[in-house]
């Protein structure tokens, strides 16, 4: 089994609009969305790769010593956009990347760590969570797969990546619903925060 490291993506670009504040900066069990997730992806993640946007700087100030923080100029074009801007900071001695959007917040950390191990162990280009059949994230994904993504559109979807190699997807049955997490807008929030 191979132990090279796995950098973790927190894409927090989005601007927010529906929620009305950074979802990144909102509080889940007396920590951020985005702390939270810097500390669970740390666990297993090296380095912990950062995107944001419009709210950049509020979110620089929620930034570790354990995160890296990199700005997508334009996530008007799309969450693929971030993605990319990330992937170009992934070193070149990562095996792989792990990656979710700051609006799944919910996540356990036994759930990242399966996750990155299934990845080590396993030749698929991706291990994907699921919870009742359904697929969520984070999703872990093999360094070789990255030039695929960086060479569609920024405007394209991540899951065309993942719909092209689909036969060769690793699933992981997680009793995990936080994988299933969606949290965006005011509603959602309520939900997870009960």
């Amino acid at each position: 089994m191979t132990r090279e490291p796995i950098a973790g993506i927190i894409l927090a670009a989005g601007a927010s609009r529906r929620m009305g504040s950074p979802k990144a900066l909102l509080e889940f069990r007396g920590e951020t969305f985005l702390g939270r997730l810097i500390r669970v992806f740390s666990g297993c993640c090296d380095p912990v790769i950062v995107v944001a946007g419009i709210h950049a700087e509020p979110i620089r100030q929620q930034m570790t010593r354990r995160s890296l923080l990199v700005i997508n100029p334009d996530p008007d074009r799309g969450q693929l956009s971030s993605l990319q801007i990330a992937l170009a900071e992934v070193p070149r001695d990562a095996g792989g990347f792990l990656f979710t959007p700051v609006d799944c917040p919910t996540v356990e950390e036994e759930t990242v760590a399966r996750l990155v191990d299934q990845l080590r162990r396993h030749n698929s280009p991706f291990v994907i969570p699921r919870y009742h059949g359904k697929r969520g994230h984070p999703v872990c994904a093999r360094r070789s797969v990255i030039p695929e993504f960086l060479a569609l559109p920024p405007t394209a979807e991540t899951r065309a990546i993942v719909n092209r190699h689909e036969e060769r997807v690793r699933y992981i049955e997680v009793d995990d619903a936080g994988v299933l997490a969606d949290v965006d807008d005011l509603e959602a929030y309520r939900k997870i925060a009960q």
